[in-house]
């Protein structure tokens, strides 16, 4: 039986818990109601940059955002004892961020995931972008919209409280064509939903694939593996690549192997086994061929649920695909903000997307742009405790 979160956050205010984390105050407004995000320095760029830290909740979720590569730096959520934790993987200095090559909570673009070769047509023009994954591109390049600032601006309404992020993008960088006029907006709604809307605008026909690359435990940032969290993904195919981890066009079922999530088991249950793409990625960093397909409203595609905590997150997008990474490259050598160093397994990603490679695939939705459309893309994460 699913424990009702009314529940969870009575208990979690009678422990003490809903006032404040690692420093942070979550105030609500004169009238009750959730208030607007508050604003910190979180520390400053080699250049002299402030980067600066948003803090909001609503509804019994907590969140932590930068105005670097608008970064979520903490995901706050109770557990069926109303005991909160960070359930997202980061760091604590703007310097750890900066430096590291993991895309820890990050908005991705222009693109996400990875494009053949870095290299891609367009009406017949052939574009050369930014190689940083081998001879391809990944994430938008060396310095994608994971590296840049945003413009930040706060909100609370009846939708919820939030930050609307923008950025703009100029043609070429990274060698993308076109200037690409980026908005992003992150709301916490009134039942703790959190709500990831894209929307992009350009001058020139090109490619985007915006996504959002938190790694989750449930048990908690710096708690160990999450090889005992259960998955279940509305996904009857997948894509499998080759040893670039680039798709090579297959839309291969995932009946009777490890990659069949149809009904939920622990993440670890398969990992190990001798499929040849899993020894390849050395487990799970693929995109899974959702069943809805593309839609025009978020439709659920995914639960994630940690026993011990009970702590569980439903996704619904508007996406037709999603990567699934068991983050397999993490090796021990980051720290988190708990002081823990992160191992193998100790977080996963659950990137909503259109497919890698479809700029060079064909048979793959498409992902291109043009001048007097407008892109968008909706993904909802939905949080509970039983």
């Amino acid at each position: 039986m699913e424990t009702s979160r009314r529940a969870v956050l009575a208990t979690a205010a009678a422990a003490g818990l809903t006032a404040a984390v690692a420093g942070t105050s979550y105030a609500s407004s004169k009238d009750g109601g959730p208030a607007r995000p508050t604003k910190e320095l979180f520390g400053t760029l080699a250049d002299g940059t402030k980067v600066h830290r948003w803090s909001l909740a609503n509804g019994g979720t907590r969140l932590r955002v930068l105005s670097y590569g608008g970064i979520v730096q903490s995901l706050e959520l109770p557990d069926r004892h109303g005991r909160y934790r960070n359930v997202s993987l980061g760091y604590d200095t703007v310097e750890a961020y900066a430096a590291g090559t993991t895309f820890f909570g990050a908005l991705i673009g222009r693109y996400g995931n990875r494009i053949a070769r870095g290299r891609f047509t367009l009406d017949g023009r052939t574009h050369q972008l930014s190689v940083n994954d081998g001879e391809n591109s990944l994430h938008g390049g060396a310095k994608g919209f994971d590296t840049r600032m945003w413009d930040v601006e706060p909100f609370a309404d009846a939708t919820g409280v939030g930050l609307v992020l923008r950025y703009v993008s100029a043609d070429g960088e990274m060698g993308y064509p076109g200037t690409l006029r980026v908005k992003v907006t992150y709301t916490l709604t009134a039942r703790g939903d959190w709500r990831i809307d894209y929307a992009a605008r350009t001058d020139k026909a090109t490619v985007v694939n915006l996504t959002n690359h938190t790694y989750y435990n449930l048990a908690g940032e710096g708690s160990g593996d999450i090889y005992g969290h259960e998955l279940g993904l509305a996904a009857s195919r997948f894509t499998p690549t080759d040893t670039g981890l680039i798709p090579t066009g297959e839309l291969a079922k995932v009946a009777g192997t490890p990659f069949d999530f149809r009904r939920a088991k622990t993440v670890g249950e398969d990992i190990r086994a001798a499929h040849p793409q899993l020894v390849t990625a050395k487990g799970y960093d693929h995109n899974w061929v959702l069943d809805k397909g593309i839609t025009e409203r978020p439709e659920h595609f995914a639960t994630l649920r940690d026993p011990e905590s009970g702590r569980t997150m439903r996704i619904a997008t508007t996406e037709p695909g999603v990567q699934f990474y068991s983050g397999n490259f993490l090796d021990g050598t980051l720290t988190g903000p708990s002081g823990r160093t992160y191992r193998q397994g100790d977080g996963l990603c659950l990137e909503t997307q259109h497919f890698p490679d479809s700029p060079n695939q064909p048979s793959f939705p498409s992902t291109v742009l043009r001048p007097g459309d407008t892109y968008r893309s909706s993904t909802v994460h939905g949080f509970s405790a039983r």
